[in-house]
């Protein structure tokens, strides 16, 4: 018995809606119809979607589900369900748990938690270093044959030259990405925020851009050496972006991602009541930044959205600005705020943002996802276009309530998610 998907507006492959009937039988969309045509649902499922957008399952591959060692923050379990009701149908989660995701068992334990216990299809990056530290490789080609996606120390900078250019070396030996956190140590010490208006204000010790961009100038130079598929986690600065747009112009095989959060916000824009939930890493930058990261997604510099959901407990989050922990929350929030900021504004057209957060990151990842056509697989988000609605974090599916964007006023907000033909959250 098949599910059949009434009267929803689906992207005619420009930047049209049209009004289609969609067949799902077991894990594939079998047909597409005009909405014109009565199909026999006899035997089906029917789902009226009323006129709603279907798009592909959206896919976020950067997030952060915190199990193993984590779970006060998250688990696997509460972030799928988070995940899915944000849309998302496939996520990739990074390995900074505890232990962290440097050997084979850990890496099955996460496959095997998300196969038990998750509702949308989970990808599992490992370690470039054994515990994070730079000092050691991890066994690449053991941890890519047990489902490893990539490889990233993300949380941390790999510090050392000398260690990315032989990371870089051995994954290009097996076909593998590089995903890098771009930090140098040397300049973040002590700081919570970034280097521009705000700290300066307070008094307080800021991030420099040039911590990251250093790290992205280096590894492309060591991308460009050994071949590799190099990815930029989290851009954040005007200097990546120029970096990085002109390492793709002479052709270096390098691809990067950027957080809604880095698209909306700058420095600027913190309360100076000094709320930890505005507290992020990258941090929150200047607004000729913020320019930069939107030009570089549009341009193609930047090839995806992510959303680095972090979540973190609330007692964590209420030592303030220089104690609490970095990050925010992403799941939930992400396409209502860029749907609302740049695609019902004219900024940007729908087939753009849904491309950003579909096509294009199964096509960076070579995942086969992300599209909707017939015989493609049934990884579906039904979106409503229409309805405002606040951002209310106790409403959350997510453990993590830290969001910056309590309160605002959205629309864009998922009422379906399916993956693989299976109803994995609803309104």
């Amino acid at each position: 018995m098949g599910i059949w998907i009434l009267n929803a507006a689906v992207l005619n492959g420009g930047n049209e809606l049209a009004a289609k009937h969609v067949l799902v039988e077991g894990n594939q969309i079998e047909r597409i119809i005009e909405a014109g045509t009565a199909p026999d649902t006899s035997g089906h499922t029917v789902i009226d979607a009323q006129g709603k957008f279907l798009a592909p399952g959206l896919i976020d591959m950067h997030v952060h589900l915190r199990e193993p060692g984590f779970e006060y923050k998250e688990t696997i379990a509460t972030g799928t369900r988070s995940a899915a009701r944000g849309g998302f149908t496939t996520i990739a989660c990074m390995p900074n748990t505890r232990p962290v995701t440097d050997t084979v068992e850990t890496l099955k334990y996460v496959l095997n938690k998300a196969e038990t216990e998750g509702v949308v299809r989970v990808l599992p990056y490992a370690c470039i270093t054994k515990n994070e530290l730079g000092r050691e490789l991890t066994d690449f080609e053991a941890l890519k044959a047990a489902g490893a996606i990539g490889f990233t120390d993300d949380g941390v900078g790999v510090q050392s030259a000398q260690m990315m250019k032989d990371a870089m070396a051995k994954a290009a030996s097996i076909g593998m990405p590089i995903i890098a956190h771009c930090e140098d140590n040397t300049l973040v010490e002590g700081a919570a925020v970034s280097e521009g208006a705000f700290a300066r204000k307070h008094g307080l010790k800021g991030i420099p851009n040039e911590s990251e961009a250093i790290h992205v100038g280096r590894d492309i130079l060591l991308a460009e050496a050994t071949g590799v598929h190099y990815h930029v986690c989290h851009v954040s600065t005007e200097q990546s972006v120029r970096l990085i747009r002109q390492a793709k112009q002479i052709g270096i095989k390098v691809t990067a991602e950027v957080c809604p959060h880095h698209l909306l916000l700058s420095d600027e824009d913190i309360p100076d009541s000094m709320d930890a939930n505005w507290k992020m890493n990258p941090p929150l930058r200047t607004p000729r930044d913020v320019r930069a990261c939107i030009e570089g997604l549009v341009d193609g510099t930047i090839d995806i959205v992510v959303t680095d959901h972090a979540p973190h407990s609330e007692e964590e989050k209420a030592r303030g600005m220089q104690l609490a922990p970095f990050g925010i929350v992403g799941f939930e929030t992400a396409f209502p705020l860029l749907y609302t900021k740049f695609v019902a504004t004219g900024e940007w057209t729908l087939q753009f943002l849904v491309d950003k957060m579909t096509r294009l990151p199964a096509e960076v990842f070579g995942l086969p996802w992300g599209i909707l056509e017939a015989g493609r697989t049934a990884d579906l988000t039904l979106i409503d276009l229409e309805t405002e609605k606040e951002v209310n974090p106790a409403e959350f599916e997510t453990k993590g309530r830290n969001t910056p964007f309590t309160g605002w006023k959205l629309k864009g907000w998922p009422a379906m998610t399916m993956v693989e033909g299976k109803v994995v959250w609803s309104e």
